[in-house]
């Protein structure tokens, strides 16, 4: 394993910063398991909106306004990270901003709607910066051919944090029911633990990553948004240069926006159609991670071998058949097949999608490549759970037509990863001016 490990980094890379980078996966993975997706995504619905009609479609507005103030803000922060080598320092600076925003979740109680929007769109909008900026590294880490590897690595990694902060608040959230507390005494406090366990694992990726890139002296005597704006602009008159790349990222807009359903309402959808209680959620949830870790870590290596292309479209297909599952789930039993498949297929998709964006950028600039990349999972992020919610909302809430509806997304993703040529890509992005 140390063999492989060391053969797998770029020259000069020590064992410990892939640790580091990987613990920040481990960190930031209990946001989107418990707030997004097991807990405080039900909680909002059933509690806080009081299960009112429009309560879905409010936390997939909510979450939409969040990615678009990230679709605008991303690119140019990714450049200025290059300009500046300075992807640590922001990092950090968005970790802390998450981290605080988390934790104040634990004010919001039944009713205080417009407090819960706020604080969702604030801790959102600092934990997809905060996604991005930590992705840019990966090309500085990995080799080219190993990148899948890698990647799976810490997307594995990620989701045992995820389930290390669902399995602390289950643990007090069974505690608390068996005491006869509700939902809103102990949904706070599982807020509470998930923030803690973020910020400290953290703490390794501080410790222990190190920033590679050379800040650019020219760059640094002009004003950073301007120079920043600039660079992004050119990137964008020269997406003809990366056209792979841009063929990805209209691939990531749609399947990514199929995985962000997934993410955000299958609490929701596991309660207000199957029948799941919360404690029963959480469960579900845990497994989910567990089988996400297993699929990350095995297609990590998977990818590597058969060709990341090949890896992405066979989780494509697995996603289909967990959205017609899910939509034909009359049984807790059988949603249990759905949970499990979107599991082992959530973890390998977007680990998938990371190392061949990485593969695809020029390497002088990464970070802004991330930054794009960031956009285009953003925008998916907006479409995937808009869609949903505006079905459930039109139709009286048909939470079954709304989730059959998105298997059309990883269609089109299918299609839209057809024309992608990794050979032609990295060629290209190696001939990049430096």
């Amino acid at each position: 394993m140390a063999n492989s490990l060391t053969g797998a980094l770029n020259p000069g890379v020590r064992r410990r910063e892939v640790l580091g980078w990987a613990m920040y996966d481990f960190a930031n993975s209990g946001y989107t398991t418990v707030v997004l997706t097991a807990v405080f995504a039900a909680y909002f619905v059933g509690g806080v909106a009081g299960g009112a009609n429009w309560a879905t479609f409010a936390w997939t507005a909510t979450l939409s306004v969040s990615y678009a103030i990230v679709m605008l803000t991303m690119p140019t922060l990714g450049a200025l990270a290059d300009l500046r080598a300075n992807k640590k320092q922001l990092l950090l600076l968005s970790t802390v901003g998450c981290v605080m925003s988390t934790a104040a979740l634990a004010l919001v109680g039944p009713g205080e709607v417009a407090l819960a929007v706020a604080l969702l769109i604030l801790s959102n909008l600092f934990y997809s910066w905060g996604d991005s900026l930590i992705a840019a590294f990966l090309p500085e880490l990995a080799r080219p051919q190993s990148m899948g590897r890698v990647s799976g690595w810490g997307w594995s990694l990620g989701y045992v944090g995820g389930m290390l902060a669902l399995g602390l608040s289950l643990g007090y959230v069974l505690w608390a029911q068996a005491r006869g507390l509700p939902a809103a005494h102990f949904v706070p406090v599982t807020m509470l633990i998930t923030a803690v366990v973020f910020a400290v694992a953290a703490v390794f990726t501080f410790t222990l990553l190190r920033e590679r890139a050379q800040a650019n002296p020219q760059a640094l005597a002009q004003s950073g948004l301007r120079a920043s704006l600039a660079r992004l602009r050119a990137t964008w008159r020269q997406a003809r240069h990366y056209r792979d790349f841009m063929w990805l990222m209209g691939c990531a807009v749609a399947y990514q926006g199929g995985v962000a359903v997934a993410i955000t309402l299958a609490a929701i959808y596991a309660e207000q159609v199957v029948g799941f209680a919360p404690q029963e959620t959480m469960v579900l949830i845990f497994a989910l991670n567990i089988a996400a870790a297993l699929g990350a870590f095995a297609f990590g290596y998977g990818q590597d071998r058969v060709g990341h292309k090949r890896a992405l479209a066979i989780t494509l297909v697995g996603w289909i058949v967990t959205c017609v599952v899910a939509a034909l789930s009359t049984t807790k039993g059988m949603f249990w097949y759905a949970a499990v498949i979107a599991g082992l297929c959530m973890g390998s998709s977007q680990s998938a999608g990371r190392a061949m964006a990485g593969l695809l950028a020029p390497p002088a600039q990464r970070a802004e490549f991330y930054g794009l990349w960031s956009l285009a999972t953003r925008l998916a992020s907006i479409i995937g759970p808009m869609t949903y919610g505006a079905i459930t909302w039109a139709t009286g809430g048909n939470h079954r037509l709304a989730i059959l509806s998105t298997a059309a997304l990883f269609v089109v993703g299918l299609l839209l990863l057809w024309p992608v040529n990794m050979a032609r890509g990295e060629r290209a992005a190696a001939q990049a001016p430096q």
